[in-house]
């Protein structure tokens, strides 16, 4: 299935299933944002690959996720704030940028990932994600969990974790949660084994 979205390009990786709370202060994105909730209609959260968040449409890579605006609020510094809720993945098949540098893009819909129970040697993981939920405010600590579940749990670590931008993007774009959960525990073990 194929849908045109406006694409929110950012220094950031979200999934489905995800949550991403920001800031809104260019022009072109509070009128998406405000067409968005007037519409319905999803916008198009993807990582930069070159380019910035400000200024001219920026570069993004080609798999992104499609997000709804689940909260919104106008903040004590007259900017917008607004919560979005990761949907479904997608992949670029063409764009165009408008006067404004909002980029709008024709996307393909990509299949959700079949739920996969986690294996008893990445429980070391769940906890890991449990001890780091503990520590951060709405909207993380209020959304449902799912520990039991190895796309939830793999999805929220890349998108918690100091990982690299090119990685979690890899990592978006890996179809088996089984596969991403050993990548991430392989790159947690790099990371210890570097620091002593």
């Amino acid at each position: 299935m194929n849908a045109t979205i406006p694409l929110f390009p950012l220094n950031t990786v979200l999934f489905p299933g995800g949550v991403l709370p920001l800031r809104i202060f260019e022009p072109r994105y509070l009128d998406m944002v405000s067409n968005c909730l007037r519409t319905e209609t999803a916008i198009g959260v993807i990582l930069i690959k070159e380019g910035s968040e400000v200024g001219n449409a920026a570069r993004p890579y080609e798999v992104g996720t499609m997000t709804s605006i689940c909260y919104w609020n106008k903040r004590k510094d007259g900017l917008l704030g607004v919560t979005l809720r990761g949907e479904k993945r997608f992949r670029i098949l063409s764009q165009t940028v408008e006067p404004n540098q909002l980029i709008m893009a024709e996307v393909e819909i990509l299949p959700d990932e079949a739920e996969n129970p986690v294996e008893a040697e990445y429980q070391h993981l769940v906890n890991l994600l449990q001890d780091i939920i503990g520590q951060l405010d709405p909207p993380y600590s209020t959304m449902p969990t799912q520990f039991e579940n190895a796309n939830w749990v793999s999805a929220r670590l890349v998108e918690l974790l100091p990982l690299e931008l090119s990685l979690k993007q890899h990592l978006l774009q890996t179809e088996n949660p089984i596969e991403r959960m050993l990548e991430i525990s392989a790159n947690l073990n790099q990371k210890k084994y570097n620091q002593k």
